[in-house]
Order: structure tokens, then sequence, then C-alpha cells
């Protein structure tokens, strides 16, 4: 175990400790979780008050000073087991809950070292065991969905080391700040998010699913000819003469309740989760309140580069909702319904694609649009039948790797992500080409029949535009050979042509690169303030609504 490079590079982050091979928690907070286990008469743990003085002392067994935790935790988890949910209610948590929270951390050394015992049979010649996955790693890691109710019960008792996690850009993963946050400023959406980490908790301690999760980090690779740029410049995408596929507008609807088993992209924040264990209560904080096992990829998936998507392949939803931001409430329990693939996941595929923040009228810069457009196309591209193979001297599949001398990445025959991939020719005198290539290896999920479902990805708080954005997803999921993209508009006014719009260019015939250069166009037009019209009005005057673009300041 010692020798495992994966482990080695986690070990650090998890609050075990190991010896001859063997994962370990310290005497003392194994005393503590069996005393819990056995229920609040032996632990003396039956209030929100008293559980926090048993974290307390756990961190201190394990070396970990509770300063480094939000101040105001104590008073969160009072405020919510002790006054906020029925008695009755908190009487159960603490008889049957947190004993069964107890047992299940007491699980967690046998559940990691069995998960690495077995990590290196998932995919042949593929590392699939827990490590960390810095930026710029392609790799691919399975968790059997039981190791992750144990890590996630280790974030509920604020149990993971907190002061070395920013150093490698990680998101924080203990409950302390979503706790605290509820005491600090309390409303009924932040107690709703807690109440579907509870239902989560309450699922898996009375029936443990027994399927898994993938947690990918993909990577766009870089032009192996002549660059060191790691994504296709704009002269590739104006050449492109892929057409475009069909686009399916629904003004109504969710795009986690979609029924085509389609790719749904998470608006993500480039730290994966963004405030989902804070504040946070939009789009990705939703997402992965209603499906939690998504937390479980905050751990060890540092933020993303620019060149950079995160795909998650079996995460089980939970939890029903309404509403959205400070309307969100948790609605009652979810059965979740999708069937399992070969690997045992439920067939949910969700790529967290960051948006540029903010950014007001540079958004129609062509370094923002190229940004963009290359964000979502390596969120887009299809994984066909293998994941990055690790092992260095493989040639059997010949993936992306670091060259020690250059620190370039290599794509001449393959690509550096999971998705098997043909990286089309740039040259200057050839046209965009086929981008996606089958390569031998383990049978996978994704089809030729897999579309994309999205909506306003980058937009609202994000400063997109939405009517750009649009045109942005439906280019990238064109190129990456996507059928169909579904889209979500959530009523937005702005895009109350959008169908009209995208069946009159369709009609046309126009290919990838037309709809690219029209959008470099209008964008150039926009930023030397030669038109206040939005995309849609500027390319069909003869639009219903003919409206100015509002304005992105």
């Amino acid at each position: 175990m010692e020798n495992r490079e994966d482990l080695n590079s986690i070990l650090p982050y998890l609050p075990l400790l190991i010896r001859s091979s063997s994962l370990y928690w310290p005497p003392r907070v194994v005393e503590a979780l069996k005393a819990m286990s056995e229920g609040p008469t032996h632990s003396r743990v039956d209030s929100g008050e008293v559980l926090w003085q048993a974290i307390s002392d756990m961190r201190r067994s394990l070396s970990l000073s509770a300063r480094l935790l939000s101040p105001s935790a104590p008073q969160g988890y009072a405020l919510l087991f002790d006054e906020l949910i029925h008695g009755r209610d908190s009487k159960r948590w603490f008889d049957e809950i947190v004993p069964a929270l107890a047992r299940l951390l007491l699980q967690l050394p046998s559940l990691l070292e069995m998960h690495f015992q077995k990590a290196d049979g998932v995919v042949s010649g593929v590392e699939t065991g827990l490590r960390l996955l810095e930026p710029q790693q392609a790799g691919v890691v399975f968790l059997r969905q039981e190791l992750i109710g144990a890590l996630l019960a280790c974030a509920f008792f604020c149990l993971f080391p907190v002061s070395n996690r920013g150093a490698k850009d990680l998101s924080v993963i203990n409950f302390d700040n979503l706790f605290a946050s509820l005491y600090e400023s309390y409303s009924e959406s932040h107690e709703s998010k807690i109440r579907c980490i509870m239902n989560y908790f309450e699922r898996v301690c009375s029936c443990m699913p027994t399927g898994t999760v993938s947690f990918e980090r993909k990577i766009l690779p870089a032009e192996y000819h002549n660059s060191s740029t790691t994504a296709p410049d704009a002269d590739f995408w104006s050449k492109s003469d892929i057409s475009l596929c069909a686009f399916k507008v629904h003004s109504s609807g969710l795009i986690e309740d979609q029924s085509d088993n389609a790719l749904e992209v998470d608006f993500a924040n480039k730290y994966l989760g963004g405030g989902s264990l804070n504040r946070g209560c939009v789009q990705e904080e939703i997402r992965f309140m209603i499906n939690p096992e998504l937390i479980a990829g905050m751990l060890f998936l540092p933020r993303m580069d620019d060149n950079e998507a995160i795909e998650i392949v079996g995460a089980e939803r939970f939890s029903c909702y309404t509403g959205y931001a400070s309307s969100f409430r948790f609605a009652g329990d979810y059965i979740d319904k999708k069937t399992r693939d070969s690997f045992k996941r439920r067939r949910t595929r969700i790529v967290a694609i960051d948006a540029l923040c903010a950014p007001k009228m540079r958004h129609f810069k062509d370094v923002c649009l190229l940004r963009e457009i290359n964000k979502a196309l390596c969120g887009f591209l299809i994984q066909r039948k293998s994941w990055q193979h690790q092992n260095k001297g493989d040639n059997d599949i010949q993936l992306a790797t670091n060259d020690e001398d250059s620190g370039l990445l290599h794509t001449e025959t393959s690509t550096s992500h999971g998705a098997a991939l043909d990286y089309a020719e740039t040259n200057r005198d050839k046209q965009a080409s086929n981008f996606v290539k089958d390569v031998e290896g383990s049978d996978c999920m994704d089809h030729e029949d897999v579309g994309v479902a999205t909506g306003n990805w980058g937009c609202g708080v994000f400063g997109g535009d939405p009517e750009l954005k649009a045109m942005i997803q439906w280019l990238a999921a064109s190129q990456a050979r996507r059928p169909f993209i579904s889209y979500y508009t959530f009523g937005a006014q702005a895009l109350e042509n959008l169908d009209q719009v995208t069946k009159w260019i369709l009609s046309h015939d126009w290919t990838v690169g037309d709809l690219w250069n029209m959008m470099l166009e209008y964008s150039a037009q926009r930023l030397y303030k030669q038109t206040n019209l939005g995309f849609f009005s500027w390319l069909l005057p003869s639009l219903p609504t003919n409206n100015e673009a509002i304005s992105p300041s």
C-alpha cells in the first residue's frame, strides 16, 4: 500500500494514518466512533451542541485544529438539530443516523483498502484509483457508492485536514461552512440545502446503494505541429465544415429531468462544486445537493484550467426540489430509476464546465469567444471506448503525455483526456475534420445517440450574453459530433426567438465554420459599438421583436 502513487497523492488530504500497509484511525478516534455507533446512551451525543463537541474532540485526536474550521459551525449544528428540525426527527437522527454514520466511518479504512486493491482491475491498463487529479493531469477515478458515503460522512463530521488544501487549489470539503452559513445568515433555501444532504444520509444509512460513480478530468489537447496552445485556434473554427447538429428548444423543464439520456451540463465554477458547501444556491449548487455524491469529487479534483472539464458518470439523485436561488426548497425524497451500465454506474452523465465570470463587454472579444467554445468542446467531446492510459511506455493506446523536456502536450496520435479523439489536423491549408475516433478498449456508455442537455451557461451572475452562449454551445456540440442539443431556456426573455433562429440556420445548411464566422462579425460590431442589437435580431432583422441587446455592463 505504501508504494502506491495514487494512495500517496491523496493520503495528505485524508484523516487516516498508514502503517504496515494498513490504513487506520487513531485509537481515540476509534473509541469515539464506536461510542457514537452504539447510540446516545453510550456516546451522550444527543444534540447538535454535543455533536460539535464530539467533532472537536475527534479533530484534536487527529491533531487537526478546530480553529481552522468556521467559528460559527458549532452554532450552525446546534441551530439545525436543536431548533430547526422537529424534535422527533432530531431524536431519530441521534438514535439512528449518527450511529449509522459512525459505523460507516469505522469502515472507511477497510473500504479504502478494498478500493485500492481493486482499482487496477476496473479498466484494463487504466489507473482508476482515488488520487489527486491535478490540473493538466488527465485521468479517471472510480468510486463505489459505499465509499462515497463514507467520505461524505467524514465531511459531515468535519474530519478532513484543512490547512493543506488551499495550496493545491482544492475546494472546501468539510461541512463546517455549510452549517456556519445557516447560523450567520439564515434562509429557508439554505436550510433546504442541508435537508437534501440529510435526506441523502438517511437513505444510504437505511439501504446502502451498491453502484459506482466515475470522476474524470478531461483535457483538450495541444496542437502537435507547431504550437504550445492547449486548444483549437480561431482559424480551426472558421474552417470547420462540420454540419450543425439538431437543436431542441425547451421553454420549460429542467436539465436534470431530461429524458434523452443526454450529457447534462453543470454550469460550474472553476472550483468544482462552487458554493455548494457554503451560501451558493444556483444551478451547480442545487445539482450537488440533489445528487450529493458529486461532492466527493471536491475532495480530489482541484480547479479547472481553461482547457479542462470534469465529467461525472453515475451520481444518483436522492432529492426533489422546487424553486431556484432564494426560492429553492427541499421537496422530499426522489427515487432514481436510471438504469446502470456495465460499470454499475447510473446512466446519468454530468459535465462541469466553467464559463468566464462577469466578462461584460469582454465576451465579444475573439479571445473570450475562443476560450468559451473550447471549454464547451472539451466538455462535450464524446468518450467512446477508453480512458487515458497512465502507464508510460504502453504503446497499445498512445494518449497525450507530458514531455519532460518541453512540458508540452503531444497529441499526434491521440488525446490527453478520457474521450478517445483523433485531434483534427489544424494546418492552415486543411479544413477542420473528424474530431472523434474509436479506440480499442473497455466498453463505455457513451454512444453516437447521446446528445447534450444544457441551458443558459455562463449567463446570470456570470454576465454572459444568452444568445451568444447558446450559439457557442451549439457549435461545440456539433464539432464534438453530438447528434443534438436540448436547450432549456428557463423562460429567459432574451431567448424567446431561439427556436425560430436555430430552425432558420438549419434550413440554410450552415456549417460550424459558417456560424462561427457570423458570430465573429457580429461580436466585432458590438465591440466597436457599430450595433446595439442582440445577435438574433442582427442576424434576422425580420424577427417579430427587434429589441436592442441588453447592456452587459
